[in-house]
């Protein structure tokens, strides 16, 4: 019996390294569960234009909106696993979704088979024009002097911007309402508009319309100041004294794909993270940081951080809505 499972041990690995030399040999698809137009889905199209230079064959992005992340991730855990499926998302969907959605149709860290950290993000605090402040103390004591009255938008309960606000939310000890979106667009229009007051995601959504003087950036969530805007100060040293956000946007598969697969896809996405023309277009023109983790530290990590996030929602009070 033992000599039969090693045998076949031995075949799966061939069958998974003769595959992998010829993939791929069709086109991809990228699942990204959150609607166009938003930082996940920019650094996914970018990601994808260039693998598919590299492959010789065409990496669509799939935008699969919905269920806070969770129609996506669940769609590609249940993919075949043979590398032509990927998935494209933040924090949320790999290690937070399960601290507040016990019923879930996928494991995260069981269904997936994590590749790499694609970046690091750099989420900022923007507010509308409507609002009469200029800064984060000025918006903590108008949203003091109003309790209820304001609001702040999400992608979804549970999602990286609803955790990371209710934490703000109750660090500040302000109250400000919860508006789930699908996606930061929408949202955004609606704070152009006023009829939202916040937004926290990462600061390519929000720097064009800042210029644009159709909203204000007021602080960035990050530890430490953003290199590329110096000028903007953290909410930590604004205000909020140990706050801090972390967040990132990683790739994975379904559970079960070929290791060799998974190098080949893992080593080729590490050349489009290296290569100095993407790097200064997408990554350090968003004020984002690169990623690149091994296939193994990136498990490791996403272990590690869910247990952080678990505890910032049970700290947070973020509930699923």
């Amino acid at each position: 019996m033992k000599l039969y499972k090693f045998g076949v041990m031995l075949l799966g690995m061939w069958c998974g390294l003769i595959m992998a030399q010829t993939f791929p040999n069709k086109s991809v698809r990228m699942v990204v569960p959150y609607t166009t137009g938003g930082g996940t889905d920019a650094v996914a199209r970018a990601l994808s234009q260039q693998l598919s230079k590299m492959w010789g064959q065409t990496v669509v992005v799939e935008n699969r909106p919905g269920g806070a992340t969770m129609i996506g991730a669940d769609l590609v855990s249940k993919s075949p696993a043979d590398g032509y499926t990927l998935l494209f998302s933040d924090t949320a969907t790999f290690v937070i979704n399960q601290h507040l959605y016990p019923k879930m149709t996928y494991r995260p860290l069981v269904d997936l088979a994590p590749i790499t950290n694609i970046v690091q993000l750099a989420p900022v605090l923007a507010v509308s024009n409507a609002l009469p402040v200029n800064n984060v103390k000025e918006f903590l004591a108008y949203a003091k002097a109003n309790p209820g009255k304001l609001s702040y938008a999400s992608f979804g309960s549970g999602s990286y911007p609803h955790v990371i606000s209710e934490q703000f939310k109750r660090m500040a000890q302000v109250d400000i309402l919860h508006v789930p979106y699908k996606g930061s667009a929408a949202a955004v229009t609606d704070m152009i508009g006023g009829q939202l007051s916040m937004l926290m995601v990462t600061l390519s959504v929000f720097d064009q319309l800042e210029k644009a003087g159709k909203l204000k950036i007021l602080a960035t969530a990050t530890e430490k100041r953003l290199p590329i805007r110096p000028d903007l100060p953290t909410i930590s040293e604004s205000g909020v004294p140990g706050y801090a956000a972390n967040v990132w946007f990683g790739l994975a598969a379904p559970s079960g794909t070929p290791d060799a697969i998974l190098d080949k896809i893992h080593a080729d996405v590490i050349k489009v993270l290296s290569d100095p023309d993407f790097k200064a277009k997408t990554i350090t023109a968003q004020a984002l940081e690169p990623g690149g983790m091994s296939r193994s530290d990136f498990s490791a990590m996403l272990r590690s951080e869910e247990v952080r996030w678990g505890n910032l929602v049970r700290d947070s009070g973020a509930k699923a809505e």
